[in-house]
């Protein structure tokens, strides 16, 4: 048996327990000690998945082999084995206010995984990919990484952000640095960025900076905007176009209906000519990330003939 076939039927004899309007996990257990926060039998969660997919650009390994990085001001150390994962140095408090919606714990991703059946290139990415989950990340930080992702490879986004988190962040510990807040961005000018190295794209974060913090771009009312209204506000950022605002939009705002689409997805969207199966309509987010992450690892797959060699 087959991974999702396993986990169709396990979702079948654990049916009988769900019946909460929010998601916890069936069987997941969370515990609290001096070193971190413990999560016991955490469904769909491999943190070499989730930190290596094309979505967040300020975590790496660390000399442990653990993955380490920093958001929401805070430094994250995730420790992973098959048991359990560890969030070191974290409180309940932090768990709870942070880290709980940012790894997106509340959404049953068994369930949306089950629906992939449905069709064999989003089974196979399924079971080569279980474990990635979306992020939710902090607007700003998210709208200004994708302005710089723009024509550009993970390892050189990953150096211009972190260049430009130790030039204008804050100090967080001998290491690490806050992402710089709009406003402080939006007193520069474009060639004050000139250490960071991001080139034509720095007088995108410069306008994106002044907007968002003249109002003119509000980042906190796009919440409750539809998805297509709140791309609207996000076009009026010079150098932000349609895949930018729909990275943000999913990335940031947890949107499920937002479809980024670059080289890779627009090439594997050849092979639904139709659109998505109707069964993952209301999951595309999620189906965009596995299916990216899958075809950036099988470029040879054009064709459902090759797919269905693959499998």
């Amino acid at each position: 048996m087959d991974l999702i076939a396993y986990k169709t039927v396990k979702r079948k004899l654990k049916k009988a327990k769900y019946n909460s309007k929010i998601y916890l996990g069936d069987e997941m257990k969370v515990e609290y000690g001096q070193d971190g926060v413990h999560i016991k039998e955490a469904p769909c969660f491999s943190s070499d998945l989730i930190f290596d997919c094309g979505q967040a650009f300020r975590f790496s390994k660390n000399a442990r082999s653990n993955w380490q990085g920093v958001a929401f001001g805070r430094v994250l150390e995730v420790s992973q084995n098959s048991d359990e994962i560890v969030l070191l140095n974290q409180s309940k408090e932090d768990y709870e206010r942070i880290w709980r919606d940012y790894f997106d714990l509340q959404r049953d991703y068994d369930e949306v995984l089950d629906r992939f059946c449905c069709d064999e290139l989003l089974q196979r990415s399924a079971e080569e990919n279980y474990g990635i989950r979306l992020l939710r990340q902090q607007p700003w930080e998210t709208l200004c990484s994708f302005i710089i992702s723009q024509n550009n490879n993970i390892p050189r986004i990953k150096g211009i952000i972190d260049r430009l988190c130790k030039t204008f962040g804050e100090k967080i510990d001998e290491e690490n640095y806050s992402f710089p807040d709009a406003e402080v961005l939006a007193s520069l000018e474009p060639e004050d960025l000139a250490p960071i190295r991001a080139g034509f794209r720095n007088k995108y974060i410069i306008d994106a900076a002044r907007k968002v913090t003249s109002g003119e771009v509000d980042l906190k009312s796009l919440y409750s905007l539809s998805l297509d209204e709140a791309q609207q506000e996000l076009l009026k950022i010079k150098g932000v176009g349609a895949k930018v605002a729909q990275c943000v939009l999913l990335f940031a705002y947890g949107k499920q209906d937002a479809f980024p689409v670059d080289v890779w997805v627009k090439r594997v969207m050849t092979l639904y000519p139709q659109g998505l199966p109707e069964e993952v309509s209301d999951c595309r987010g999620i189906v965009q990330q596995y299916l990216f992450h899958y075809i950036r690892l099988h470029p040879q797959i054009q064709t459902l003939t090759e797919v269905e060699k693959a499998l």
